[in-house]
């Protein structure tokens, strides 16, 4: 009879221990990035389990669980003299993610979600998601917005910083089989301002107005051209 029970349940430890994976009592990847084509843009990333509802399995409701990426975006806000500025708020908006097909827990998984970031007194940020992982997956298309109420803040206190970039699209990629993640953003818009020598440049730089100093003469040297014309033809003398 005890050789009996204990063949009797293997079966059983068996089936536990399916119920145990599917659950999500696996062990945890402790290296989730091998290869980081973020340049530094994505810090501190960890993977965890959280419960987004329960899965009816036999006669048993069991917990459902799903995988989230989470970590920070960073970056740095500073002035046109290049020096840090604290207090600007940068914000992080989905726009756009993978299709979740049925069998993926569709309608119990949260949406990526973003905390807004505040630059320190080093001019760093940092925002925090949390995105679902679909088929060993992330893919989130979105948008930096960069000190969205300044015009706000204008109104009520007399003074803001406006960005000179009010946003710009990005888009955050992770394979959790190769460990590999990738943060890109799209077109950028450098700002330049001309400079001359001590001496003074003779030629204006390409997409500069003429000085209102040029404007004046020109109507005086079109002027004496029609008046060099007439006189060849012996008017006026």
């Amino acid at each position: 009879m005890l050789k009996f029970g204990m063949i009797g349940s293997r079966p059983l430890l068996a089936f536990l221990g399916v119920l145990l994976a599917l659950a999500g009592c696996g062990p945890a990847n402790k290296k989730i990035v091998v290869e980081d084509f973020a340049e530094g843009r994505t810090v501190d990333l960890s993977i965890t389990e959280k419960l987004v509802g329960n899965r009816e399995m036999l006669f048993i409701s069991l917990p459902k669980k799903a995988s989230f990426l989470e970590g920070y975006i960073q970056g740095i806000i500073t002035d046109y003299q290049d020096s840090p500025v604290q207090g600007v708020v940068v914000r992080a908006v989905a726009v756009g993610e993978s299709q979740i097909e049925e069998g993926d827990y569709r309608s119990a998984t949260p949406i990526s979600s973003f905390d807004p970031g505040v630059s320190d007194t080093n001019g760093y940020y940092r925002i925090r998601f949390s995105l679902p992982i679909l088929k060993g997956i992330v893919d989130v298309r979105g948008k930096l917005i960069y000190n969205p109420g300044w015009e706000q803040e204008r109104e009520n206190l007399g003074k803001a910083y406006e960005p000179q970039m009010k946003q710009s699209a990005f888009r955050l990629y992770y394979e959790r089989k190769k460990g590999r993640i990738t943060f890109t953003e799209g077109i950028r818009k450098a700002i330049v301002a001309p400079v001359t020598a001590a001496h003074g440049g003779k030629s204006a730089l390409p997409g500069t107005k003429p000085a209102a100093a040029d404007k004046a003469e020109k109507p005086s040297d079109e002027k004496k051209g029609e008046d060099d014309l007439f006189q060849g033809f012996g008017f006026g003398q």
